[in-house]
């Protein structure tokens, strides 16, 4: 866990290295109240099994610093793991939110699943968020950007001079998130980008995902200025014709997430696994031959 001190905030980072995903809580600092935002159910995908880990680890820090849990929120339904937020919004009494358009990321998996009585109507978040939508966490006011491209349903979360902008943008070494996913655009993400870049340029960036490129320690934010400096896909200077060419070579070599298929699945529901079965059991359906396999050695 890391802990960032701002100026009416303190955001505690927490890293899960397997999906090399970060997990945030943001803490207003005037009255003690948080928003836990993408956290991790774990997944064992050789065993099938899930497990609270991470999230425990965030209900453990919570307690200890007497936290009044506010909103338990995913920026977008994730494709390399699996939503933690039904379970820690149950521990907290707090509720659950998303963007809208998970609506119509739920209608295309559940084409792509064969989910026929699946109910696409987004009813399984307590809040379906709009561009421009505000709602409080103690004294502080969070403000919602719809930042479609790495899917078409990611909004992002800011506050003051604080934005969480889950798969938009990584660290400027590592560029930005892929484009290709069902629903995903490489000129939307850039337009989307864009606009979290016209935030002031203090503004602390807290990203989705960090895999230690080349070696290195991964860290999860950034700033707008240091971005529009040095980020290896966006900053000033390159234009949308640019990033897309870009974009659309990496994603080219990139295969899919490894849960993506099983993660889906599950996050669509807002976190929660399917209904058991007569035997007590939960079972994953998995598409085969929807999509082209691709080798190469990352997945991000």
């Amino acid at each position: 866990m890391k802990i960032y001190e701002l100026e009416r905030a303190t955001v505690a980072s927490f890293y899960d290295k397997p999906t090399g995903s970060f997990q945030y809580v943001l803490v207003d600092k005037a009255t003690r109240s948080a928003v836990v935002i993408d956290p991790v159910l774990d997944f064992d995908e050789k065993a099938a099994a899930t497990r609270t880990k991470n999230a425990d680890k965030i209900a453990a820090y919570v307690r200890q610093e007497g936290l009044k849990v506010s909103w338990v929120l995913d920026t977008h339904p994730h494709a390399d793991h699996f939503s933690a937020a039904p379970y820690l919004a149950q521990q907290f009494g707090a509720p659950t939110g998303i963007g809208r358009k998970v609506i119509e990321v739920q209608k295309l998996w559940k084409d792509l699943y064969g989910l026929d009585d699946f109910p696409a109507d987004g009813h399984q978040w307590d809040r379906l968020f709009d561009a421009g939508d505000t709602f409080e966490v103690g004294e502080l006011t969070g403000r919602v950007l719809f930042s479609p491209g790495h899917t078409l349903a990611s909004i992002s979360y800011v506050f003051d001079d604080v934005a969480f902008i889950h798969d938009t943008l990584m660290v400027p070494d590592s560029g930005t998130s892929r484009a290709d996913f069902p629903g995903g655009d490489s000129h939307a993400l850039y337009r989307s980008i864009r606009e979290i870049l016209d935030l002031p340029r203090e503004t602390a960036l807290f990203v989705g995902h960090d895999y230690g490129k080349g070696g290195r320690e991964p860290f999860g934010m950034t700033t707008v200025a240091e971005t529009r400096a040095s980020n290896i896909h966006v900053r000033d200077g390159i234009d949308e014709a640019e990033f897309v060419r870009l974009r659309k070579e990496r994603d080219a070599t990139l295969p899919l997430p490894t849960l993506m298929l099983a993660a889906l699945q599950v996050n669509i529901r807002g976190g929660r696994l399917p209904d058991a079965e007569a035997n007590g059991h939960s079972y994953l359906r998995i598409p085969l031959n929807r999509f082209e396999p691709k080798e190469a050695d990352a997945d991000g």
